[in-house]
């Protein structure tokens, strides 16, 4: 006969140790990583909702998304929030940010190996792990301009009857992608472009978004935005209406990026997101959710539409540690230029 009080210990323990493992499944279930991203990729033609599925499939947890207006809007906030913010993960810097990221010392390595992604300028971080890449450019109505600029000096010289919505490059990562794209092309001589170009600009909003926003609804014939901009048109709406101007001088490129912050308590999660990023689960959302290029292997091929996009002749690209040094008085300089007298 088996000894009961023994008997009944393996049971208290067998059953306790259920209990333990039913808690710990739970536990895991009930995880939330939180993300900080910007408005277009949460917006609802944007890539965010088919991330959260596709990764929720796999990580037993939930994806919180925290959304700002632009890139640079997010390491504002980060600043401000410092060590007690809410973010696991932040998505939507790019590399004019990298450096200036770092030295706040809120991101932790992510440990994540990125050698086999495809990325201009075969940019590689320790931190960040690049998601996606596209050139800036100025897209324009064909049905409001027969003759669009050709480069940066026909659009600084040009027209200033024929109006261009441009970012704010204190906000957000388009703006900021345009002022060193002046800057590369101009080097010293920056300040007398923008103060050509000023007669041009109808508004400087705060993101991305609203400045699209102004162009579609006819406000302006032009706008700063990406070469794959057009894609988007001519395969959701079925026109070519809307092109993006190829420029002589070349193009400014945006590699856009993530990394873990070194206070979340979700580090493995996190660190699981940065992997998820550069699998076909989140990389087949980009070209047609974020309209732009994915920076590894898709499961499928790029639709028709991208291979009628302009092609930069040239790719400027500053090193992260250049921008970071001379942001802020690049920006006093275009503040100087663009206000009004």
């Amino acid at each position: 006969m088996p000894n009961r009080s023994l008997l009944s210990l393996l049971t208290g323990l067998a059953l306790a140790g259920t209990t333990l493992f039913v808690a710990q499944g739970a536990g895991a279930a009930d995880k939330t990583l939180t993300i900080y991203t910007y408005e277009s990729f949460t917006a609802d033609w944007g890539p965010g909702a088919k991330v959260k599925a596709n990764f929720e499939k796999t990580c037993g947890c939930t994806v919180n998304y925290v959304s700002v207006t632009d890139g640079v809007a997010l390491l504002s906030r980060l600043k401000l929030e410092g060590a007690g913010t809410k973010a696991d993960v932040v998505l939507g810097l790019d590399t004019n940010l990298v450096d200036e990221a770092k030295d706040t010392g809120l991101f932790d390595v992510s440990g994540i190996d990125t050698s086999a992604l495809k990325v201009p300028g075969d940019f590689k971080d320790g931190v960040f792990v690049p998601y996606d890449y596209g050139h800036f450019a100025v897209v324009y109505d064909t049905q409001a301009i027969k003759n669009p600029p050709k480069s940066m000096k026909d659009l600084v010289d040009g027209d200033p009857s024929q109006k261009i919505v441009i970012e704010d490059p204190r906000t957000s990562t388009p703006g900021l992608g345009l002022l060193l794209w002046v800057k590369s092309v101009y080097g010293d001589k920056a300040a007398e472009a923008w103060t050509k170009l000023k007669g041009r600009i109808l508004t400087v909003t705060p993101g991305w978004s609203e400045a699209y926003d102004l162009f579609t609804k006819g406000e302006a014939p032009m706008v700063l935005s990406y070469t794959t901009s057009p894609a988007y048109h001519m395969i959701e709406d079925k026109t070519d209406r809307y092109q993006a101007a190829a420029f002589s001088e070349g193009h400014y490129i945006q590699i856009e990026v993530a990394g873990l912050t070194r206070s979340s308590p979700n580090k493995d999660l996190a660190r699981d997101f940065l992997k998820f990023m550069v699998s076909p689960g989140f990389q087949d959302t980009i070209p047609t959710n974020n309209w732009m290029m994915p920076v590894s292997a898709t499961s499928e091929p790029l639709p028709d539409a991208f291979s009628k996009l302009v092609v930069p002749s040239k790719t400027f690209l500053m090193a992260p540690d250049v921008v970071e040094k001379n942001r802020k008085a690049w920006i006093d300089e275009w503040l100087a230029a663009t206000s009004t007298n």
